[in-house]
Parts: structure tokens; sequence; C-alpha cells
């Protein structure tokens, strides 16, 4: 008996000191196989979303895309393969389905059904955002916070204990304050990714950092400040995994002002890690900026107003280099599609972890 409980704790201290490296994967089947997926301790099909009260995957695409990850665990058999539920614009339903017991476990149960038919491993949710306004339109309710501790719940309940579940938490002070009941949750999930990232979005008038690691005077918000919070609110370290873009956002500076940081602005578009070399050349008139405080980059275009707002290899092996110093449970990214297919920030964060 002693043997056996001795067992038990190393296998838990073995689980909670993994450090986790999970990325996002919304694409088609085919470039999947290019990337280093060997790095990944998680790799998550991105999205499906829901039909009436259960999971849905959106296409023969989307199956085939899945099946290709699953196999992808023949040359990496510790990798985790989840499915995930929501993103931006696909939860309009969720606060009404979710408000009811019989919604809450149809949910569950076809998770069940769906991950035991493509046998994956367990389900991330993207539910952006309980109990606060998220995507225009979309219903949000005071109960959504609890509603969301029970799904979890019933989540659990009926997938068992080896079931991965994880949810991608904002990563801004409403979000933390008002959306999720923290210490009910915990007791649920076997990780939480901090969508540390879009702080600065295509909603805001003001420009800044969009993933910074550091607050800053002039912005709070920040990938330390959001886990500051989740610690103080009562969240294991090692369930906290903090998110990194392999994407950035251009923000097009109102005339009359300085092109630079925190001014009046609007979002333009986005772009990918992988063609960044070539969108923010020198020749295209583009000068790179590093601030110290943020310990974020950043780029201006004079001519063209616009300010770009990025995670570089220097941002992300600071982030991995912060998680591994504060004993967290890993770090994330949004997305893989956005990553060179070797040599990328993908590398980075596995030589530095």
């Amino acid at each position: 008996m002693l043997l056996l409980l001795l067992a038990a704790n190393y296998s838990f201290a073995q689980s909670s000191s993994l450090f986790r490296i999970v990325g996002y994967y919304c694409g088609s089947t085919i470039p999947i196989d290019s990337f280093e997926t060997n790095k990944l301790t998680h790799l998550i099909f991105c999205f499906g979303g829901l039909q009436g009260n259960r999971l849905s995957i959106h296409s023969a695409t989307d199956s085939a895309t899945i099946k290709r990850m699953v196999q992808l665990k023949s040359s990496n058999p510790s990798m985790k393969v989840l499915l995930s539920m929501g993103g931006w614009s696909g939860c309009k339903d969720c606060s009404d389905v979710f408000n009811t017991d019989i919604g809450r476990k149809e949910f569950a149960q076809s998770v069940k059904a769906a991950s035991d038919y493509f046998k994956t491993d367990g389900i991330d949710l993207d539910w952006e955002y309980p109990a606060i306004k998220g995507f225009p339109g979309h219903t949000f309710r005071a109960a959504d916070k609890d509603n969301f501790t029970q799904l979890l719940k019933e989540l659990r309940k009926a997938n068992g204990k080896n079931f991965e579940i994880s949810f991608a938490a904002g990563g801004f002070t409403s979000y933390i304050d008002s959306s999720i009941a923290w210490n009910d949750v915990i007791k649920y999930v076997n990780f939480i990714n901090i969508m540390s990232y879009d702080l600065v979005h295509g909603y805001s008038k003001t420009s800044g950092h969009h993933t910074p690691l550091y607050s800053t005077p002039q912005q709070i918000e920040s990938t330390d400040h959001a886990v500051q919070m989740l610690l103080k609110a009562g969240v294991p370290a090692n369930k906290l995994v903090i998110g990194a873009a392999f994407y950035g956002r251009f923000f097009k500076i109102e005339e009359g002002n300085e092109v630079d940081l925190y001014k009046p602005c609007e979002f333009t578009h986005g772009f990918s890690f992988k063609y960044m070399k070539d969108t923010l050349a020198e020749k295209n008139g583009f000068e790179k900026h590093w601030d110290s405080i943020a310990q974020a980059p950043y780029a201006i275009n004079i001519k063209r107003r616009l300010l770009a707002t990025y995670d570089d290899e220097k941002s992300i092996a600071l982030k991995t280099k912060y998680a591994v110093e504060h004993k967290l449970g890993g770090i994330m990214f949004w997305q893989l599609i956005d990553d060179k297919f070797r040599d990328g920030l993908l590398e980075i964060i596995f030589k530095n972890k």
C-alpha cells in the first residue's frame, strides 16, 4: 500500500511539473505534416461549434484534419490532441445552451462521443466570453459564470479523470474579475490557456502592445498582469499556460498624432510571423523598436502612419523563460499555421523551455 501511495504521488508530481507547449491549429489538413509537431505537448484543433446542444465538427475537411493530427502521435506518442469549441465568433449560442442542465449534459456527452470517434485526448473551451460582452450581438448573462463551472463539472463527469480539459481565458482585467469562478473551476481542469494577446485589438481606439510581457505606465494589460491576478485569485501556477502570438497587428495612427504607441488609431489588419521579415522590412518603410519596459517589439512606418505590434524571437524567448522561472504550466500560441515550418517561433520556445 505504501509503495502504491508513493507511486501515485510521484505520478502526480510528474504531471504537475510538466512544461506544456500548446499549439492551436486552424488550417487545412496537408500543411500540418510540415510542422515540427514533435516539439509540442498539446495540439489543439480549431474550431468545432454548437449544433443544438451538441459539439459539431463543421465539415469533412475538418474531420480529415483531426484524423491527421491524431496520426501524428505515432511519431510523438506523448502529445495530446484536443478538440476545441468556440472561438471569437463561434459561441453565439453558448450562453443559452449552457444555461440549462440538459444543455450542459448533452454537450458533455457529445464531447465524449466525438473524442471516442476521433481518438482525441481532450477538449479546450474557447467561450469568448462568459458573463461579459464578447463578439457583437452574442448573448451573455451574469449566470454564465456559474454555468461555466457547472459545464466543466459535467465534462469531467462524462469523460473521466484521464481526459484533458482546458479553456482559453481572456488575458484582460474585466474577464479575470468577472467571467470565471476561479476557485471552483480549477478542480475540473488540467490547465488554463491565458490569451495574453489581442490586449490591444480590433475594437481598440488607442494603439499599444497587443501581447506584452509586462505592463507599462500607459498600459496595464500584459501577460504578467494576468498571471499575477490569477495567482492572487488562487489558481495554481502549474495550471497557468501563458499565450504567445505568432501574428501581429497593424494600427493606423490618426492624423495630427505622432506615429507611436498609445495614440488614437484604427485597426487595419493582421500579419503572420512567417512573413514578418518582408512585411516589416526597412525597404518597406518600417523602423523596428524594442520596449524595454514591456519587453516587447514594435515597428512604425511614418509615411503610412502605421504601428505594428507583435511577438518576435526575442519576446518569445523571454516569455518562455518567464514561464519557466515562475514555474507556470507552460506556454501556448495562436497559431501554428502562422509559423515557419523550420527555425520559427516554435523552435524558440522548445530551446528555451
